[in-house]
């Protein structure tokens, strides 16, 4: 987790970059004396954490929370005083530590904002790998792998097949295959890519999605039999 230390007070930092060193994977990648210092700093470094003091001169740290809006790393405020902690905690921050700050309760605080990072980051790969965008006439169009029933090769293009009708992306079929998530469709012949869970059956060598047919080629048959778990 990439840090960044915000406080007006170097004591204050030094002590909390002393605490940082002893978590293996917490860096602290910059420290800044002030909000808009603080500010220029995330324009330019990829921060996961902000250790962030909440009375300063300039702008409070509340103040800079705000600033920052939804798009902003995850904070835990560190205050002398326990007066702030309410409307601290309406901002949707992780922790409020008060000074002096002890070590356990650092940790764990520490603790809770990984668990947010590693839980916002899983949602970010979900949202990334559920979708692809093609071209559909002049419009960029969102389409689900989930609404996908397989991929068909077309000369120099790839019809994507839908329950409700098809979308011609021009593509060859293995970069469009690089796209698809691995754990969602398999490559049954040489111009098809069929998703597994749209599969209804396999008759007379090939598969069924959606009432149609999708050929399988002989080179494909044993891994798809084995990714089907047929017996």
């Amino acid at each position: 987790m990439n840090c960044l230390i915000v406080d007006d007070n170097k004591i204050a930092r030094t002590t909390l970059k002393q605490l940082a060193a002893q978590v293996s994977d917490l860096k602290v990648v910059a420290e800044a004396s002030g909000a808009l210092e603080a500010s220029n700093i995330l324009r330019d470094k990829q921060v996961d954490l902000l250790l962030l003091d909440i009375e300063m001169e300039e702008m409070t740290g509340l103040e800079l929370t705000r600033h920052l809006g939804e798009n902003r790393p995850v904070i835990i405020f560190i205050s002398a005083k326990k007066d702030y902690a309410i409307e601290a905690f309406e901002l949707n921050v992780a922790d409020y530590l008060t000074k002096p700050v002890q070590p356990a309760r650092f940790i764990q605080a520490i603790d809770r904002a990984r668990e947010i990072i590693a839980s916002n980051r899983e949602q970010v790969s979900v949202q990334i790998d559920a979708f692809l965008f093609i071209r559909d006439a002049n419009v960029v169009k969102r389409l689900g792998f989930d609404e996908i029933l397989y991929a068909e090769a077309m000369g120099d293009y790839v019809k994507l097949h839908t329950a409700k009708k098809f979308y011609a992306v021009h593509s060859p079929l293995k970069a469009v295959e690089e796209r698809l998530p691995p754990q969602q469709f398999i490559r049954v012949h040489r111009s098809y890519i069929a998703a597994v869970d749209k599969i209804d059956s396999v008759e007379q060598g090939a598969l069924i999605i959606g009432g149609r047919p999708v050929p399988v080629a002989d080179a494909y048959r044993s891994a798809l039999n084995k990714r089907l778990n047929v017996l």
